[in-house]
C-alpha cells in the first residue's frame, strides 16, 4: 500500500521493565522515548533507535494471554556488515549478555542471535538475501545446513 514506510514498533512482553530497558539501551543504543502508565502503575516503555525504528516493552502480566517467546525471534534487525555483527557479539561479552555465534552463509546473509532477559532472541542480520523484487525460498535441514528454491510453495 502507497505511504507506508517502516515498521515503527515492535512490542514485548518482559518480565522485569526496569531490566529489559536497560539491556536493550545498553546493548542496542536505544533511549528511552516514553512510559505508559495504567492508573498511576508503570506498565510498558517506548525505546527509540535514533535511526527511527522503536521498540515497546510492555509488563507480561499485563499483556493479554502473558506471551511468552523464549527462544524465538520476533524481529530481526538489519545491520551494514558482519564485522557489525562481530562488534555486536564483542559488546554482548563485554556486557556479559547472553548470545550464539556469528553464522556467516556467504551470499545467503550472516546472523547472530542476542538472547534478551526474557530469553527473547533479538536477531541481527548481515547481508540480508531477502527482498521484495524476488522471491527466496530457504529449506534447513536441522543441523545447520540448508537449500535453497526459487518457486514458492504458497503461490
Amino acid at each position: 500500500m502507497a505511504g507506508l514506510v517502516r515498521i515503527r514498533h515492535v512490542k514485548l512482553p518482559v518480565s522485569d521493565l526496569a531490566h529489559s530497558v536497560a539491556w536493550y539501551c545498553d546493548l542496542l543504543d536505544l533511549r528511552l522515548a516514553g512510559e505508559f502508565r495504567e492508573e498511576g502503575e508503570l506498565r510498558g516503555a517506548q525505546l527509540m533507535h535514533p535511526s527511527g525504528f522503536g521498540i515497546t516493552l510492555w509488563e507480561r502480566e499485563y499483556c493479554a494471554g502473558t506471551p511468552d517467546f523464549r527462544g524465538f525471534d520476533v524481529f530481526a534487525l538489519e545491520v551494514d556488515s558482519v564485522d557489525d555483527l562481530h562488534a555486536f557479539a564483542a559488546r554482548a561479552d563485554e556486557l556479559e549478555y547472553t548470545r550464539g555465534e556469528v553464522i556467516d552463509r556467504g551470499p545467503y546473509g550472516a546472523i547472530l542471535d542476542l538472547a534478551d532477559p526474557d530469553d527473547t532472541v533479538v536477531r541481527l542480520l548481515a547481508n540480508n538475501p531477502f527482498h521484495a523484487d524476488r522471491f527466496l525460498g530457504m529449506d534447513t535441514d536441522g543441523k545447520g545446513g540448508f537449500t535453497v528454491y526459487d518457486t514458492p510453495t504458497l503461490g
